[in-house]
């Protein structure tokens, strides 16, 4: 199956979720100070997640193209795995288990 035509079906499937009665987003937010700084910390670790996950990919395409010097790959894989320790450290302050977001019928966020 084509990837076009698997967002297009999640695409599809997201909009007819949000015209049916059950809304996949809460009714009331919940503003609790606290909740509301781990959900913020955790959006953005997230993000920045993904956008580590999407580098990391590009980088290992380019590596296998042959463009990157061992240099350049030696200093690459050092930067992702501090990248990945601060995360973790980060991850253990903030106290979260889990970054990987539900998006409703769109599935989860990260691999």
């Amino acid at each position: 199956m084509d990837i076009l035509q698997i967002e297009s079906d999640a695409i599809e499937a997201f909009a007819e979720a949000l015209k049916s009665d059950k809304s996949p987003f809460p009714s009331r937010l919940n503003l609790d100070p606290e909740k509301l700084e781990q959900g913020l910390v955790r959006l953005v670790l997230t993000l920045v997640e993904l956008l580590r996950q999407l580098l990391e990919r590009q980088a290992i395409r380019r590596m296998e193209g042959g463009s990157l010097s061992d240099e350049e790959i030696e200093r690459l894989g050092m930067t992702f795995m501090k990248l990945a320790q601060r995360m973790e450290e980060l991850k253990a302050h903030f106290e979260i288990d889990d970054l990987n977001i539900d998006l409703g019928p769109l599935g989860k966020l990260l691999d």
